[in-house]
C-alpha cells in the first residue's frame, strides 16, 4: 500500500521550538539569494507552491493529522507571499484543520514592508500569531557589507508594524557578523534597536561559513577576517548586558561555543557572569577548533 507524500522541495527548515508543528510547504528555496554569509538554500531556486498543491498536501494532512493545532509554512521566506495569496492559504488551512489554533512562518524584514498594519492584523484574525525573522544584525554597516536589503531604521519600522498589529515575532541574531574587530559596535547597535522593540525570543546562532557562501571566498581572498572567538564571547556579553527589555533568549544551538539559554531581565546577571568565566578561562584555539569541526547547521 503506498501512501500520498507531501510536496517538499529543496532544504526544510524549521525553529526548534516548531517541532510539534505540523510542516506544510507554501514556497521553496529563498527570494533574496544575496545575503553573503549564507549557505541554508544554496542550490534551491525559489519557488512559490501553487495552491492547488497546497490544498492536495492539505487533503493529506487531513487524512493523518485532522486535529494538527498548529501549523508552520516552510520555505526561507513565505511572508514573501503576498497579502491576499497569504488569505487565501489562511482560509484553505481552516477549511482543512478546523481544529488548527494558530500557524507561523519564516520571513525577511523586506517581506513586511508593502504589507499594512490592517492587513496584517486580518492575518493575525486568520490565526497567524509569529514570524521569525532573521535580522543578523542591526549595525547598518555590517548589514550593507552583507547584502541584507535593509537597514536597521527599516528592521525598527517594521517589526514595530508586527507590534502593532499584534502578531509576535522572533528574531535571529548571528553572532560574529561583522568580522574581526567589530563585535561589540555590532552588539551595541542591536541591542539599541530591539531595546524599542518587543521579541518574545531572540534566537542566537554563532557565524560558521561554508564553502558555498561567497563569504567563504572573502575569507580565502583575505577581505574578510572572522572575528576571533573570544570576541564573540565579549559580543554576546554586550548584547546581553544591554537589553533592557523582556525577552527570552534562546542560544543552544551547535554554532555557539557557549550555550546559553534564559530570559530577560532575571536570567542576566547569571549569564554575564558564564560569559565572564568564559572568556577568562578558554582558550582560544580551543574554541576555534571547534568550530572547525562543524560541517553542517
Amino acid at each position: 500500500m503506498t501512501h500520498p507524500e507531501l510536496h517538499f522541495t529543496g532544504q526544510v527548515w524549521r525553529p526548534p521550538y516548531e517541532a510539534n508543528s505540523q510542516l506544510l510547504q507554501i514556497t521553496s528555496g529563498c527570494t533574496w539569494h544575496k545575503c553573503k554569509f549564507c549557505s541554508l538554500y544554496h542550490g534551491t531556486p525559489f519557488r512559490m507552491s501553487p495552491l492547488s498543491e497546497v490544498e492536495e498536501d492539505l487533503k493529506v494532512i487531513r487524512q493523518w493529522q485532522p486535529r494538527a493545532r498548529r501549523v508552520y509554512l516552510t520555505g526561507a521566506n513565505p511572508f514573501v507571499l503576498s497579502y491576499n495569496r497569504l488569505m487565501d492559504v489562511a482560509i484553505l488551512l481552516r477549511k482543512y484543520l478546523p481544529h488548527m489554533v494558530s500557524f507561523g512562518m519564516f520571513a525577511r524584514v523586506t517581506d513586511i514592508m508593502p504589507k499594512s498594519v490592517e492587513e496584517l492584523r486580518n492575518l493575525r484574525h486568520m490565526k497567524l500569531d509569529s514570524i521569525n525573522i532573521g535580522i543578523e544584525t542591526a549595525h547598518d554597516e555590517t548589514l550593507d557589507r552583507m547584502n541584507k536589503g535593509y537597514l536597521a531604521s527599516d528592521i525598527l519600522e517594521q517589526l514595530s508594524k508586527l507590534d502593532e498589529a499584534g502578531i509576535r515575532y522572533n528574531v535571529f541574531y548571528l553572532n560574529g557578523l561583522g568580522g574581526k574587530g567589530k563585535g561589540v559596535e555590532s552588539a551595541v547597535a542591536t541591542a539599541d534597536v530591539l531595546n524599542r522593540l518587543h521579541p518574545c525570543i531572540i534566537n542566537i546562532v554563532s557565524l560558521t561559513i561554508f564553502p558555498e557562501s561567497q563569504l567563504y571566498q572573502e575569507v580565502i581572498d583575505g577581505t574578510y577576517t572572522e572575528e576571533p572567538e573570544i570576541e564573540r564571547l565579549m559580543e554576546m556579553r554586550t548584547l546581553i548586558d544591554r537589553l533592557n527589555i523582556r525577552v527570552n533568549l534562546l542560544g543552544h544551538h551547535i554554532s555557539n561555543t557557549v550555550p546559553i539559554t534564559g530570559a530577560l531581565p532575571d536570567d542576566k546577571a547569571a549569564l554575564l557572569r558564564e560569559f565572564d568565566k568564559a572568556i577568562t578561562q578558554l582558550p582560544e584555539d580551543e574554541l576555534k577548533s571547534y568550530r572547525n569541526s562543524i560541517w553542517h547547521l
